[in-house]
């Protein structure tokens, strides 16, 4: 008789080989165990995977002698499908819409509104208010989950966490301002790690609420110093531009901070800004009116 293989998931190794002992109706000495899958407990629980494991029902050895066919053996019980565990709301933020992704990207990728708008027109919803009745809870709500996702990549860090309103913004923000040693990994280059983190944040917070909440996410005040140095350059550059008459083209930016170029020079007399390139070349040119 071939022996006959059952696959089983569950939250951990354990748990699945006793749900399909269970199943198979046999003691553990009874089954091969093979494991496909040790699982993962993802980010906060998103991202989290089920662990697998293969059980294979040993067959009792015919003895070579024997005179009569061994009557077959039965048949394991069929095996039940098994209902889907709760979703737990972490997980249910990765499976947000599509809709509802693609609009957090568009505010995330805040320099978009500024990339796609006619001349001085605003883009108003690229702004979601963060004020209210409960912004203390918002505000401490935001805070916990900061904190633990970075307690789970091993950093020890506090929050300081307020509302703030950036002169170009209509509403204010959840401003959450991390504080600790050695968090410059947390930063990435130009800001690429911070803004991911963010992403998360935003994503978590607003499965909590069932609403959009503008978060901004910082490590030692880095965002602040960052806006100042790229004014300054921003406008340096305005002054080669009007002093040779030709157009600069700066590096490729991430889109936050093309959008703060463009904040910077908006109401500049003599030059206007515009953005070129794709994808991680985007950039932001300088041009005489």
């Amino acid at each position: 008789m071939s022996e006959q293989s059952h696959e089983f998931s569950a939250k951990s190794v354990e748990a699945a080989i006793e749900d399909g002992l269970r199943q198979l109706g046999v003691g553990r000495e009874k089954v091969d165990i093979e494991v496909l899958h040790e699982g993962s407990r993802g980010l906060l629980g998103i991202g989290s995977t089920n662990a697998r494991v293969r059980m294979t029902v040993r067959t009792a050895p015919t003895p070579a002698a024997q005179s009569t066919p061994t009557p077959a053996a039965p048949k394991p019980a069929p095996v039940a499908s098994k209902p889907a565990p709760p979703v737990s709301e972490a997980t249910e933020a990765a499976a947000i819409s599509d809709s509802e992704v693609a609009d957090a990207e568009d505010d995330d990728e805040s320099a978009d509104a500024f990339d796609e708008m006619d001349d001085e027109g605003e883009d108003e919803d690229s702004v979601y208010d963060a004020s209210g009745e409960d912004q203390d809870d918002v505000v401490a709500l935001s805070s916990e989950i900061l904190l633990e996702m970075v307690s789970l990549m091993g950093l020890d860090a506090q929050v300081e966490g307020s509302l703030r309103k950036e002169d170009d913004e209509d509403e204010a923000a959840i401003y959450l301002n991390l504080i600790g040693d050695d968090l410059g990994v947390l930063i990435g280059r130009h800001g690429e790690t911070l803004s991911s983190m963010q992403y998360l944040v935003r994503l978590m917070v607003n499965q909590k609420l069932h609403r959009w909440t503008n978060i901004v996410v910082d490590v030692e005040g880095y965002k602040d110093r960052r806006a100042e140095k790229l004014a300054q350059m921003a406008l340096r550059m305005a002054d080669q531009v009007v002093e040779t008459g030709k157009s600069v083209a700066l590096e490729p930016m991430p889109a936050n901070e093309r959008r703060l170029i463009h904040i910077a020079l908006r109401n500049h007399p003599q030059v206007h800004t515009e953005s070129i390139g794709e994808d991680t070349r985007r950039k932001i040119q300088i041009l005489l009116k």
